[in-house]
């Protein structure tokens, strides 16, 4: 039986992945902030729970200096939208230290114990593709961690231990629920785990749902930029 740790699995995607990655055969090591929702998850057979806040460094340190995982799920995130008119820089540090620093800190805990055959799967998103009104800091932190990813890998790559990473488009989970605009081709919690677990078994590089709706906006991005920008205005004009 592999062993799958899940950061962020009181909810949404993470949640979901880890009860069917649980009832798949995996040992499931669920990670999170509420102790609650944890203990409502280690219920479920073939699931442990493991409570720490990952933008904390040394409180990630401490509680993954133990674990010896087959395959790590960084998918911990968090959004908040920019308003220009009232900008502050402190909702990018928060931003940031949950959906780039809480990786990173998770990643430096478990780097020493990597071994051959490891998976490092890890939570971007196709955000990170258009330059989207009010994603400043939600869009800037995706697409810092897309590099993230992609670098790690080649980093770890002579140590045969394969780093993945997973762009998500619309999804519908308690973030999504704060959305006050349309979610084109919107799909559920268990459709996007069902994608995710598919593209780790696989061990695909990089992993994307839904498919025609990321083939669109990875179209949209090898567009000229002045073209992406024109069309992100446009998008914003017909919100309002």
């Amino acid at each position: 039986m592999k062993t799958m740790l899940i950061t962020g699995a009181t909810s949404g995607i993470g949640q979901t992945l880890a009860k069917q990655a649980a009832d798949t055969g995996y040992h499931v090591i669920a990670c999170g902030r509420n102790k609650a929702k944890l203990d409502e998850l280690a219920a479920h057979k073939n699931i442990e729970s493991l409570a720490f806040d990952v933008s904390d460094l040394q409180e990630s340190k401490d509680a993954l200096a133990s674990i010896k995982a087959d395959i790590y799920v960084f998918n911990a995130g968090v959004c908040e939208y920019v308003d220009v008119k009232r900008f502050e820089s402190a909702l990018f540090h928060r931003v940031f230290a949950a959906n780039f620093f809480g990786i990173v800190h998770c990643v430096e805990a478990i780097l020493p114990e990597l071994k051959s055959g490891n998976q490092i799967v890890i939570v971007d998103s196709t955000a990170r593709l258009l330059p989207f009104t009010r994603s400043q800091a939600y869009g800037a932190s995706k697409a810092a961690l897309h590099y993230f990813i992609k670098s790690l890998e080649v980093d770890l790559a002579n140590r045969q231990v394969l780093v993945q990473s997973v762009s998500p488009g619309f999804v519908e989970t308690p973030l999504t629920e704060k959305n006050d605009f349309d979610m084109p081709m919107k799909i559920s919690a268990e459709q996007a785990a069902i994608s995710m677990l598919k593209g780790i078994v696989k061990r695909k590089r990089s992993i994307y749902f839904p498919w025609f709706f990321s083939l669109i906006l990875r179209f949209l991005h090898v567009l000229p930029n002045s073209w992406q920008v024109a069309l992100c205005k446009k998008m914003k004009e017909q919100e309002q």
